[in-house]
């Protein structure tokens, strides 16, 4: 079984069927058939218009491939198939760091760490460190309203009425779904729990939020301004910004760097993520026990 360094990150595939040829899969559409192993892929991306058969999903479990049923281009996540972690350690990891005030509240200012590179953040109380934060996004919407010329005056997301914020909140609001789908398929994708967060919590998508609200800045917020200011409000403002954060989604390398953040956010090594352990039972006093044994013969 290849390590998780000899596998492709991952394959985007729309409009073609998916089937399987001994050890491999096969992807057929208008132009021809391509055959790949499925060792080694890391997650695959089934786009609009793709079929898969039950044969090339049962191969696909076997080899510890992800599957990810997403809209155009990764933009957006609908449903995931097993995670790459065939080992629960990731996710028990991030379980027990989120249940513990002391270690949560760490993790909470290496996330801050991230976006503040030049200030120490370590002495800061979560409340300081959303102050700071609320600081910041303010400060990037003013300069993004200067630069691109486009009126500014503050957030507001209604998602009951999204056709009643102007044009940049609408923009704002379509750019920031479509960086959520892609962090939701990155986290699937390593078996972490989406509702397990951080800074944000009682939602199911809580952990979604916190890591992306590490990107917005750089990413979503200057291509929404982008976009109000190159089209009339007669467009479609929210396609608009959909295909352009999915532009800058499509070179991949936006999926490497989440992958890195979360190692690094619960101190996780690389193999960690895909370690193939043998199924345990738990014990209160020495953690685990072997399975597949009649404790009553002893």
């Amino acid at each position: 079984m290849p390590q998780i360094e000899d596998r492709v990150t991952f394959i985007y595939v729309e409009h073609a069927l998916i089937n399987r040829q001994d050890g491999a899969i096969t992807v057929s559409d208008s132009r021809g058939i391509v055959r790949i192993p499925a060792a080694i892929l890391g997650v695959l991306f089934l786009g609009p218009g793709t079929d898969i058969t039950h044969r090339a999903v049962e191969l696909l479990g076997d080899t510890g491939t992800s599957m990810i049923w997403v809209g155009e281009h990764g933009v957006r996540q609908y449903a995931h198939g097993r995670s790459l972690a065939r080992t629960t350690r990731f996710l028990e990891k991030q379980a027990m760091l989120v249940t513990n005030t002391r270690q949560r509240v760490a993790v909470a200012r290496q996330m801050y760490k991230m976006r503040f590179p030049d200030e120490d953040v370590s002495d800061l109380t979560m409340q300081q460190l959303r102050a700071h934060e609320g600081a910041r996004v303010r400060r990037v919407y003013r300069e993004m309203a200067k630069k691109y010329q486009v009126k500014w005056d503050k957030r507001e997301y209604d998602p009951d009425n999204y056709s009643g914020s102007d044009p940049i909140n609408q923009a704002l609001s379509a750019a920031n779904v479509a960086l959520y789908g892609v962090v939701h398929s990155v986290i699937c994708a390593l078996g972490l729990c989406p509702g397990l967060g951080f800074v944000h919590t009682g939602h199911d998508l809580s952990f979604v939020y916190d890591i992306a609200d590490l990107y917005k800045a750089e990413l979503t917020i200057p291509v929404a301004f982008q976009v109000v200011a190159e089209h009339k409000d007669g467009d479609d403002i929210g396609r608009m910004s959909r295909l352009k954060v999915r532009d800058e989604f499509s070179d991949g390398k936006l999926l490497g760097r989440i992958v890195k953040d979360l190692q690094t956010l619960l101190s996780v090594e690389d193999e960690e993520q895909i370690s193939f352990e043998p199924l345990s039972l738990w014990d209160d006093k020495r953690g685990t026990v072997p399975y597949g044994i009649n404790y009553s013969e002893r």
